[in-house]
């Protein structure tokens, strides 16, 4: 019996020991989540249920990633990731609003432009939408323009659009980018 008690004894010394020399720290009173961080992690879920065809999931990933990061450039391309999700199961009008967001929220990604005029021809606008982006002053309108002139298959009008824009605004960050897009559609008409 007293071989049991020393046993008891020198285990319970040994826990005690162990649990003050252990790196334990009493819990915050608070926790600070990072919103920024797990919108990140939405997006990511999002991307990994597109690829699996789990398309509701993803749409809501999207949607909670965008909910966590509202107005970030970040958000830009939660935005882009929702659209191509509803242009994917065959919802060009719900893409809209999507593409429309991401530009405004980040304005200078090619790619967003171009997921727009394939939106717009889906939804068999965009004809009228080149008639509405020639009238307006804004520089980056021209390349919406181009597009939806390529989208129509207006390729000569395309590349005289996006090269006069490229021309006039030789400095912006997307310009390389739509250089190197009227290369690929003089390829295209050669």
């Amino acid at each position: 019996m007293k071989n049991l008690v020393d046993k008891c004894v020198n285990i319970l010394s040994f826990l005690i020991i162990a649990f003050l020399t252990s790196a334990y720290a009493e819990p915050a009173s608070f926790y600070v989540i990072d919103a920024h961080k797990n919108a990140v992690n939405h997006n990511n879920l999002g991307l990994m249920y597109l690829e699996e065809r789990g398309y509701y999931a993803a749409i809501e990933e999207f949607k909670i990633a965008i909910s966590l990061a509202p107005d970030t450039q970040a958000s830009s391309v939660y935005y882009k990731n929702l659209g191509d999700t509803y242009m994917i199961v065959g919802s060009p009008e719900l893409a809209q609003d999507c593409y429309l967001n991401a530009i405004n929220l980040y304005s200078l990604n090619f790619q967003f432009y171009k997921d727009l005029a394939k939106c717009y021809k889906a939804m068999g606008i965009a004809q009228s939408k080149i008639a509405e982006y020639k009238n307006d002053k804004n520089p980056l309108n021209s390349i919406m323009r181009g597009l939806l002139q390529e989208q129509t298959g207006d390729i000569k009008g395309a590349i005289t659009t996006l090269d006069t824009f490229a021309t006039s605004e030789p400095d912006l960050l997307i310009t390389p980018s739509v250089k190197v897009y009227i290369k690929t559609l003089v390829k295209k008409i050669n």
